[in-house]
């Protein structure tokens, strides 16, 4: 049977900031700085705004809402990703919400941008608000960010990775496999010259796992990806196609294009179609995650299907499992599949 697995780090405790810290800071007693914190109606605004913008810097989190946070449970679970506007995040978010709802919590959602400063912000935040558990998307956080929630015993799951250390219970797939098995697609029909689109690697270890795996697979069939063959733009349509386009204008263009998300790939083909090329005469293209918008496109799109519904699932399942003191599974990782359409296909002439 599962066995629930021990988390503490083997680190020395982090100093935490004391409300004599916060007065110092914010020109106040400590006494101010407690009503500003338990009774804030009882401060004038002005203060109120200093006292909490040198808590915010301090990162201070008064030990009396620590001791609620240990004693009272509010049934509402926390989930941080990183854009509300990536359509999958939100798809494995909502798979979240139908699990947790339907054992009476709330989800309460909080996005960071990819700014992983701005994610422990935010989960500082949501502690105070009385948070008992935390889903989070990937697996690169701040460090103080584990500190912070082991401090106040606050049970989290890693969602689309498992952590291949196994130090923070985590539920996914593999990234890196997912771009590497799409690639060696490319390569088996016969490519040499494949470019890549990505989402930037800060905060964003998928992107970097995904970016890795195609590398992978290209030093092994003894291949190198060309830093003139690479393209690094936000996760938006006409960013892919604007990316693509620079691509394709290259004299010594890829003849093929690993997209590390659909919307990449999507908005890759549209700029190849405005320019003239065909999918897949001149130039193939693949994606990741395998979304309804590159299964309908003509050609369809070659794609990895990812489970982002059996990562919320199970994300789901096993925090309500911690929170009812049950056993749970820390590690799951969910197969992926390589979807095979239209749009890849052997190279043309100018290979």
């Amino acid at each position: 049977m599962p066995q629930t697995p021990h988390h503490r780090r083997a680190s020395t405790p982090r100093s935490r900031s004391s409300s004599k810290d916060v007065a110092q800071l914010a020109g106040v007693s400590t006494a101010t700085v407690s009503r500003a914190m338990n009774n804030p109606d009882t401060v004038d605004p002005e203060t109120l705004a200093r006292v909490r913008a040198a808590a915010d810097k301090l990162r201070y989190v008064p030990h009396g809402g620590a001791r609620s946070l240990r004693s009272h449970r509010t049934r509402m679970i926390g989930a941080v990703v990183p854009s509300v506007e990536y359509a999958l995040y939100a798809r494995t978010t909502s798979a979240v919400h139908q699990r947790v709802s339907a054992r009476g919590y709330s989800l309460v959602l909080a996005e960071h941008h990819y700014d992983l400063d701005a994610e422990l912000r935010v989960v500082e935040q949501l502690m105070q608000h009385g948070m008992d558990a935390f889903v989070f998307v990937g697996l690169d956080h701040h460090p103080a960010l584990f500190s912070l929630l082991e401090d106040y015993g606050r049970p989290y799951v890693l969602t689309w990775g498992v952590d291949p250390l196994r130090r923070h219970p985590s539920v996914g797939f593999d990234n890196h496999a997912a771009a590497y098995q799409v690639t060696r697609h490319l390569i088996e029909l016969g490519h040499r010259h494949i470019g890549l689109l990505s989402a930037p690697l800060q905060g964003n270890d998928r992107a970097m796992a995904r970016g890795q795996g195609m590398r992978a697979a290209l030093a092994e069939a003894g291949l190198a990806l060309d830093p003139r063959h690479v393209q690094y733009a936000p996760i938006h349509l006409h960013t892919a196609e604007q990316g693509m386009s620079a691509l394709i204008s290259l004299p010594d263009r890829p003849t093929a294009v690993v997209a590390t998300n659909d919307i990449f790939a999507v908005g890759g083909m549209i700029a190849c179609r405005k320019a003239g090329l065909r999918i897949p005469q001149d130039i193939s293209i693949t994606g990741i995650d395998n979304t309804d918008l590159g299964a309908t496109q003509t050609p369809g799109l070659t794609s990895v299907r990812t489970p982002i519904i059996e990562i919320g699932h199970a994300a789901a399942e096993q925090l309500i499992a911690r929170l009812e003191g049950k056993d749970f599974e820390a590690f799951q990782s969910f197969p992926i599949e390589v979807v095979y359409r239209g749009s890849t296909a052997a190279p043309g002439g100018n290979d």
